[in-house]
């Protein structure tokens, strides 16, 4: 089965912080209702392209998910590590990592009034796994077998394999709880509804506005800080929204701005004086060049490492982007359990001829490499095509490359990438939860997303198998530094950069900084207006 990621995404051009503003923290228990905020409106660039959960991978759909639906388990502000939410406790089976049992908590509705009961947890997973559907997280729930629930409270799944991230898979917008009566049981809802037991309901989805207003019914671990929020779509038109955002039609902007915009905003010395302040957050979203391995050029690990030498990320990230992203030497990003700096310790931090030069004689190779670099900016943001031709220049600036660079639409780059024509070619990548193996089970895993013919027993038999059966992450961290020495070593992709969230307020606006983290999950309850 080919694994399919959450976004395969437009990278960090895509995202818009706010700035430098104070926020109070999430305050445990209690529900939903409003703490004295008023009501937000909020600028993006990006689409829902679907209200129903078990369809939609894409950044709109799980911002509405996060906030419409309950998980029995969240990630908590600047955490990484998942804790009870609709559950009041979950745990592994004692002697091992197959079989999870939680317990859900009291009071549970959703938003129509509906009880929310174990029985409505394994109908929201079953259904998942039933329509299959081809843009939604069914393959994330790949080794969930049976679901008991042996009382109202209790919900124990039983897994295929071992699978000690299925706690995070199932706190993501994967774990979803619907209500049984209200979504069929093997097609997906159409009406544009959601009825969810989260913090927030759904009151209306247009195409260009979604309206939000806080559940009063919401039982959980935060208090909402604004009475709602209305989400104005941009559907890409980043003019548009920078325009809405200068006239105060909007009060923020998440995911819509430029890298070079956000920048300028970062440095304006009037930004602040016309009421417009940004914030930037941390982030797991990573851009790769990726190798195919059978091409008859970069299929030669001279030629790659020869590629891995040159690269300068630090002009990468200071000439492209704005320095709205920051250099990457390895495959598991900064803030991520097990990451290391592998490829920098092999290959060091700024570009290398001599050595490149060396790799390439070692390959049986002493004149120009002719070489082709692959981009999609319809995907991955307008930036890409200057990566590339940055990287391409950077190649032929030490004398050993005549690269140059093709850019193609979206949906012929996937057809030719699936089809082995190109040897260079650049993915993004936003994870579905902030765990090592969400950064290297989808790359070197069976059914792979890269699609570049890169096979390593080492990784796919021992280290990714045992790492998944691992209870304890910090466990894991010699097995993943491992896994990115080989990769380091073997070269099937070459990690350039990671990026950082952005979102822009007007003043009065607080709390973003709550919002900006590698979990991803936006958290409409930490905004507050006024």
């Amino acid at each position: 089965m080919k694994i399919r990621n959450r976004w395969l995404t437009t990278p960090l051009a895509a995202g818009v912080a706010a700035g430098l503003l104070s926020g109070c923290g999430t305050q445990q228990g209690g529900d939903a209702a409003s703490d004295g905020g008023g009501s937000v409106v909020m600028g993006m660039s990006d689409d829902i392209l679907a209200t129903d959960p078990a369809s939609g991978y894409d950044p709109g759909s799980w911002l509405l998910f996060n906030n419409v639906f309950q998980s029995l388990l969240s990630f908590p502000k600047g955490s990484s590590t998942p804790q009870p939410e609709a559950a009041q406790a979950c745990s592994f089976d004692k002697g091992g990592s197959t079989v999870y049992r939680c317990t859900l908590r009291s009071g549970l509705t959703f938003s129509n009034g509906d009880k929310l009961t174990s029985e409505d947890v394994k109908y929201s997973f079953e259904r998942v796994l039933k329509i299959n559907d081809p843009n939604g997280p069914a393959p994330m729930l790949a080794t969930l077998g049976k679901i008991e629930t042996p009382d109202e409270k209790t919900v124990v799944f039983h897994l295929k394999v071992p699978d000690a991230t299925f706690p995070s898979k199932i706190a993501s917008g994967a774990g979803s709880i619907v209500d049984h009566k209200e979504y069929p049981a093997d097609k997906l809802r159409t009406d544009g509804k959601a009825v969810g037991s989260g913090v927030y309901k759904l009151n209306s989805f247009g195409d260009d506005k979604a309206v939000f207003s806080v559940n009063s019914s919401y039982e959980g671990t935060v208090k909402a800080k604004n009475s709602g929020m209305t989400l104005k779509l941009y559907h890409g038109d980043q003019k548009a929204l920078a325009a809405a955002l200068n006239k105060g039609d909007v009060d923020l902007v998440y995911r819509g701005l430029t890298a070079k915009d956000t920048a300028a905003l970062q440095s304006s010395p009037t930004a602040d004086k016309k009421g417009i302040e940004v914030i930037e957050g941390t982030s797991a979203e990573v851009q790769d060049l990726v190798f195919n391995m059978k091409d008859p050029v970069v299929g030669k690990v001279g030629v790659r490492k020869a590629i891995a030498y040159l690269v300068d990320r630090e002009a990468l990230v200071r000439d492209v982007y704005s320095s709205t992203a920051s250099p990457l030497y390895s495959v598991i990003p900064s803030g991520i359990t097990a990451h290391n700096t592998a490829l920098f310790d092999t290959y060091g931090g700024s570009p290398q001829p001599a050595k490149a030069k060396a790799a390439l004689h070692s390959a049986g190779i002493t004149g120009k490499v002719k070489l082709t670099l692959w981009s999609t900016p319809s995907r991955y943001g307008p930036s890409t095509d200057d990566e590339l031709k940055a990287i391409a220049g950077q190649l032929n600036a030490s004398g050993l490359f005549d690269a140059d660079v093709k850019s193609v639409e979206f949906k012929q780059y996937e057809k030719d990438i699936e089809a082995g024509k190109y040897g260079v070619y650049v993915k993004g990548w936003v994870p579905d939860y902030p765990d090592p193996d969400n950064f290297t089970l989808p790359f070197f895993g069976k059914g792979n997303v890269l699609s570049n013919n890169y096979a390593n027993k080492q990784i796919t038999d021992e280290i990714l198998p045992a790492t998944a059966g691992t209870a304890d992450r910090s466990a894991t961290e010699g097995d993943f530094a491992k896994l990115q020495d080989i990769v380091a070593d073997e070269l099937p992709v070459l990690p350039l950069w990671q990026g950082k969230q952005y979102a822009v307020a007007r003043t009065g606006i607080t709390g973003l900084e709550w919002t900006l983290d590698a979990s991803t999950v936006f958290r409409f309850w930490e905004i507050k207006k006024g």
